[in-house]
């Protein structure tokens, strides 16, 4: 059974860092597209970054910033958040496209969903 589990979401001042774990199972996490996505209260989901075989994207919003890897021993990606700030206040999601070569930003094109880890940066 395929299953992605996301970890290391909290609370955070601005200004500080966080480490999302996306753990997957069931399947080769490392074969497919995946994506980092985020919804705040009241907002549509975004993508945030995406890992291909051809490369990473990331939004705009946080280039610079945040920093997708995997690890394809450990069947996990992960998402390193640097210098936070209140704006990307939201719950994460990883996600995984089986049937995409390239990274898409929207959420449709992924089939597997993890629930999702909240992440909140306040002072």
């Amino acid at each position: 059974q395929l299953q992605l589990v996301e970890s290391g979401g909290g609370l955070v001042q601005p200004g500080g860092s966080l480490r999302l774990s996306c753990a997957a199972s069931g399947f080769t996490l490392g074969e497919y597209v995946i994506g980092w996505f985020r919804q705040a209260p009241g907002k549509e989901r975004e993508m945030v970054s995406c890992i291909s075989a051809s490369g990473t994207d990331y939004a705009d919003s946080v280039k610079g910033r945040f920093s997708f890897s995997r690890d394809n021993a450990k069947n996990t990606a992960y998402l390193q958040m640097n210098s936070l700030k209140p704006e990307d206040t939201g719950l994460y999601y990883c996600a995984v496209s089986r049937g995409a070569n390239y990274c898409s930003g929207t959420v449709w094109a992924y089939d597997s969903w993890g629930q999702g880890t909240q992440v909140t940066v306040s002072s």
